[in-house]
């Protein structure tokens, strides 16, 4: 059996702290090694607690997440951060995810929507809502710079360019599957797939190299 995935919280609210944990204990999948009520206090819980994702607030006293994330990233690359925030600002996001942030979820998410992106993130993954990730791919469309070789893109198939557009659309493997009346293995094997093709690390990068190519 695989051991849960061991997450940090990282919120300056006690309450929501307390609430958050009590949502991921439903969870067997997950357990929650340690809390801390604001970015400073995180960064020595890292090495002694050594969780595989940290559930970090952007906005906080002191340090902000982003700037957090940048030293959690730093001082330990295999810890993965998941933004919890109520910002659904473009600037919070971008940067954010500039800092490493691997998923970027708003704090009306249900707690599946947090698991699924805390598991995404300890799997090498990410996880955005629909509105933020669109939000990102319209800053990307704006900003036409650091696309994708036209040889690359023309390698994609046409289903490979359907899951492509969804993806961007902040969709996962699940709906995307649904959608394109195939299963969620072909999914995942369609997107394993198109990553490599576009030399992209994770779902969002892709979608935002194809929006920046022309391509969506």
């Amino acid at each position: 059996m695989r051991s849960p995935i061991r997450l940090l919280l990282v919120d300056d609210h006690a309450f929501f702290r307390s609430g958050l944990r009590a949502i991921l204990a439903e969870f067997d999948t997950v357990e929650v090694v340690g809390e801390a009520a604001n970015g400073e206090a995180a960064i020595p819980l890292i090495e002694r607690r050594r969780p595989d994702v940290v559930i970090m607030d952007l906005n906080m006293p002191g340090a902000s997440g982003a700037e957090a994330t940048r030293q959690i990233r730093q001082l330990s690359p295999r810890t993965e951060v998941v933004m919890l925030t109520v910002s659904a600002a473009e600037d919070d996001i971008v940067e954010a995810l500039e800092a490493g942030a691997a998923g970027y979820l708003l704090k009306d998410a249900q707690g599946d929507e947090i698991l699924r992106a805390v598991t995404a993130a300890a799997h090498g993954g990410s996880v955005l809502t629909p509105a933020v990730a669109r939000t990102v791919v319209e800053r990307a469309r704006r900003m036409r710079a650091g696309g994708v070789a036209p040889d690359a893109l023309a390698e994609l198939s046409e289903r490979e360019r359907d899951v492509l557009h969804l993806l961007a659309e902040g969709k996962d493997n699940a709906e995307i599957a649904a959608e394109l009346f195939v299963s969620v293995a072909t999914v995942k094997h369609d997107v394993s797939t198109l990553l490599a093709k576009l030399g992209a690390s994770n779902r969002l990068q892709a979608a935002v190299k194809a929006v920046r190519s022309g391509l969506l």
